[in-house]
């Protein structure tokens, strides 16, 4: 949306000069390096949005508020030949992540490959939980269909469809289940997360072919950005559709919790909590035990289980100590 000189924003630049171009847009941060932010303003220009450098307006800091990646702002556009502006309002937030520090954030995908390399099942609990954690709902992709078999696919699903998880199976290299991931993520922001070698780049290559191209522009366009690779980032899909590759998650200590609270986490055990024996069991070592029971009888996924009991005794040996 574009704006003309609206009230209470004047068109002379902080340094005194009169150099604005008056107009103001909305815009969503995109990436923040070394006190400057870059803004994607949506679709103003014919080409759809253009991404500006901004600086923010010292208000903040006497407000004491800090832009964040993902903030959707009011920026004040300075120059439009160099693509430069100022950052004068920062719009209500939906949400604000604490690990990473981002904000406005819908959603996480959770991509992992079915093989090479085989799937590491605590660590992919441990993303979800972390997710939940943060108040996001997850979808679990599952990349490298073109190289797996049906039946390490119906495993995957058994373990982690059935437990409440939309799962989706792609190939990026021939791009199988690739439109139905983009009608996921469409009209939305997502959080990108997941271990190295599982086609994360490939995924995000194939969603905006020229995502890398951009992020060289803003490399390019101040020293700053050559030398700092960990950073948040979000990139624009289209108007409204963003996807956020962020080093922020790649810490994978569970936040601070109680293990009486991890089942919880284990949406799956809850049907079954009510035939157990004991009020508050932990589905351990107690005696009849309904989450037991489902086990052996195949309604819940050992593969599951097994990472409960791992998470569960880290979280007791950390309250131990």
């Amino acid at each position: 949306m574009e704006y003309g000189n609206t009230k209470g924003y004047g068109n002379t630049r902080e340094d005194g000069s009169n150099k604005a171009e008056g107009r103001y847009i909305h815009g969503k941060i995109v990436k923040g390096i070394a006190g400057f932010y870059y803004v994607y303003g949506e679709g103003h220009t014919e080409n759809g949005g253009q991404i500006y450098e901004c600086k923010a307006k010292g208000i903040f800091r006497k407000e004491n508020k800090k832009p964040l990646v993902g903030d959707d702002v009011l920026m004040e556009i300075l120059d439009e030949n160099v693509l430069a502006g100022n950052i004068v309002e920062l719009l209500p937030r939906k949400n604000e992540l604490i690990r990473p520090a981002v904000a406005n954030i819908d959603q996480a995908l959770i991509i992992f490959a079915i093989v090479k390399p085989e799937p590491n099942f605590n660590l992919l609990d441990r993303f979800l939980i972390m997710m939940e954690q943060q108040g996001l709902s997850s979808i679990i992709c599952f990349n490298k269909q073109d190289i797996a078999t049906q039946e390490e696919e119906e495993a995957l699903e058994k373990a982690y469809g059935f437990c409440g998880y939309r799962v989706l199976f792609v190939s990026a290299k021939r791009g199988d289940g690739m439109e139905e991931l983009k009608k996921l993520l469409c009209g939305k922001t997502t959080a990108v997360a997941g271990p190295s070698g599982v086609g994360k780049s490939s995924i995000i290559n194939f969603l905006k072919p020229e995502a890398g191209m951009k992020t060289g522009e803003i490399s390019r366009k101040i020293d700053r950005g050559k030398h700092t690779t960990r950073h948040s980032e979000i990139i624009a899909l289209q108007e409204d559709t963003y996807i956020m590759d962020t080093p922020g998650f790649t810490s994978l200590k569970l936040f601070h919790m109680e293990k009486e609270g991890l089942a919880g986490y284990y949406p799956e055990f809850a049907c079954y909590e009510k035939q157990c024996r004991f009020s508050g069991c932990a589905h351990i070592n107690e005696p009849n035990c309904g989450v037991k029971k489902a086990l052996e009888e195949g309604h819940i996924s050992r593969i599951r289980y097994t990472n409960y009991k791992v998470l569960y005794r880290e979280l007791q040996e950390m309250k131990r100590y």
